[in-house]
């Protein structure tokens, strides 16, 4: 399980650490950080499959997504730096880390030498990486390191071996150098980062892809876009807990029941509602009722994450619809471990009362923005936040 995320430079996360429980709510006004607290874990995903770089160009490039505001030191980061009040901070560079019970991993980007021949000469370089054994980095529990191109791998005996490749400034190791023989390490990070499961704003007009009509085959995870919403449901109701969905479905919508139509391989949805003379097909179904089992299927999957994250999920739900939504958060929450991020307070409170019941690990995050545009923890003071230590260049 993760237990620390740690952001620096990434739009108005100047200086971020924030701790991670089985269960954690991160809420606040619209403009906090919310959007940039869920958009730079995505962005973290994204170096186990080489995409970073380029997620980074998609978001305007380093220019545009590092921290804009003042690049001096105030008090608070003064104190744990060893830094003195208004020293500049350099160099310039964008951070992501996490660490967790068994590795923590970082990498930095930073701002490229440009090259007039090239018309890639923008792209952020990638500086420094590092994996360490525990929750905290110190020089007894580093395994891995990387600084610029080179790679050097603790031995059995502590002794630190540089490997002979050469990385480019746009891969990473995770996926350059990631061998369950030679770099076990790095393998199982890869691995654990690749297994994080991300589900943003379902869409559900008439174009989304869960109204079509498509081939069904099981489907222990649903894809990013619903498509195989229909699979998805059905592969719970016969290899999952079907009593479960059942009741998950009368919750939200009292007296219905999903049904399954197949022809030619194809797999669609029936919803049954009381008072109608017959069911509704997914193509009739009301926005807020698609999205609602669209977040049912994500969260009842056969094949949990070891990380869920939901951005927004109450979007387009009908209030009735949050207090069942809580619950079916909370107990997916039993399974593996959730990040949720919402701005609707029903929601939160919903699922507070669903995870203390459930005697869930749970931790509410509250972000703010101070004068400058920083976004910060409410009530977390210097001492407040876990113990966090970049790799120094």
């Amino acid at each position: 399980m993760i237990t620390t995320l740690a952001v620096e430079n990434y739009r108005s996360l100047r200086r971020l650490t924030v701790p991670l429980t089985k269960l954690t709510l991160v809420t606040g006004a619209n403009g906090s950080g919310k959007s940039s607290l869920y958009r730079s874990l995505r962005l973290l995903s994204e170096t186990a499959r080489s995409n970073a770089v380029a997620a980074l160009a998609r978001e305007g490039g380093l220019d545009s997504t590092l921290w804009a505001g003042p690049r001096v030191v105030g008090r608070r980061q003064a104190r744990g730096n060893n830094l003195k009040i208004g020293q500049a901070t350099d160099p310039v560079a964008l951070r992501l880390g996490f660490s967790g019970d068994d590795f923590g991993y970082t990498i930095e980007f930073g701002l490229p030498m440009l090259d007039s021949t090239s018309m890639f000469s923008r792209d952020p370089e990638i500086k420094c990486e590092s994996v360490w054994y525990g929750p905290i980095l110190r020089p007894t529990t580093s395994l891995v390191e990387r600084n610029n191109g080179v790679v050097s791998v603790r031995g059995e005996h502590g002794d630190w071996k540089m490997l002979p490749h050469m990385l480019r400034s746009y891969d990473s190791m995770l996926t350059e150098l990631s061998d369950p023989a030679t770099t076990p390490e790095l393998f199982r990070v890869r691995d654990m980062i690749r297994s994080w499961r991300f589900y943003d704003h379902f869409r559900t007009d008439t174009g989304a892809a869960a109204r079509g009509s498509h081939i069904g085959t099981r489907t222990p995870v649903l894809s990013g876009d619903g498509a195989d919403l229909a699979a998805a449901l059905r592969t719970i109701y016969e290899n999952g807990d079907r009593n479960a969905l059942a009741e998950t479905i009368d919750r939200a919508f009292p007296g219905s029941r999903v049904e399954f139509a197949g022809t030619a391989g194809r797999v669609e949805i029936l919803l049954h509602q009381p008072g109608l003379s017959r069911p509704l097909s997914v193509a009739e179904l009301s926005d807020g009722t698609l999205r609602y089992l669209l977040l049912v299927a994500a969260l009842l999957t056969l094949r949990p994450p070891q990380l869920l994250v939901l951005n927004e999920p109450e979007s387009s739900l009908h209030p009735d619809l949050l207090a069942p939504l809580g619950a079916l958060i909370a107990d997916a929450a039993q399974r593996t471990q959730v990040i949720v991020v919402s701005h609707a307070r029903q929601l939160v409170a919903a699922t507070i009362d669903a995870a203390e019941e459930a005697d869930i690990e749970l931790s509410l995050i509250q972000l703010r923005k101070d004068d400058s545009g920083e976004t910060l923890v409410d009530g977390q003071g210097f001492l407040d936040e876990p113990a966090w230590y970049w790799p120094k260049r």
